[in-house]
């Protein structure tokens, strides 16, 4: 698979979970609190009481980093494929460290696969670093880190 399509496709998982989360918890908060992640599981409502306004914020938080990441698959400009990459792990790494920690407010078949779940943003969003980053390879003519529209590796 080429750099290119891993990065879109990286992008692609990214913006799908984002955007999932982000309408589910801005459009119908209460519903996302009580029955998230589906299926008849309940990940969020044994962690406190409901918070219409901080359900709300998550969703469009996830929202923005959905549209983000939908942004830099589309383009794959260097930058902002960084960018988007970086973002996700500034929300997603705190966000698993404090479920990590707070495994009891879950039923214990929960566990496993919310750590899994959340672990998912920040493995895709790591691969996505790495394909974005520029590596050590000769630079074109323009400039020793080459032009700073495409992503992919020289």
């Amino acid at each position: 698979m080429s750099d290119r399509v891993a990065l879109r496709v990286g992008f692609g998982i990214l913006a799908v979970t984002g955007l999932f989360v982000g309408v589910w918890a801005a459009v119908a908060p209460h519903s996302f609190f009580s029955s998230f992640p589906g299926l008849g599981r309940q990940w969020l409502a044994g962690d406190g009481p409901y918070n219409e306004h901080l359900v709300r914020d998550v969703g469009e938080l996830n929202l923005a980093l959905g549209l983000v990441a939908a942004c830099a698959g589309w383009w794959l400009l260097r930058p902002l494929s960084i960018t988007a990459a970086l973002a996700w792990l500034v929300y997603s790494v705190p966000h698993l460290a404090y479920h990590a920690a707070n495994l009891q407010a879950l039923a214990p078949d929960d566990r496993v696969p919310t750590l899994v779940s959340l672990s998912v943003p920040i493995v895709v969003a790591v691969v996505v670093l790495v394909l974005a980053v520029p590596t050590g390879r000769a630079a074109p003519a323009d400039g020793p880190a080459g032009p700073p529209t495409r992503t992919g590796r020289r």
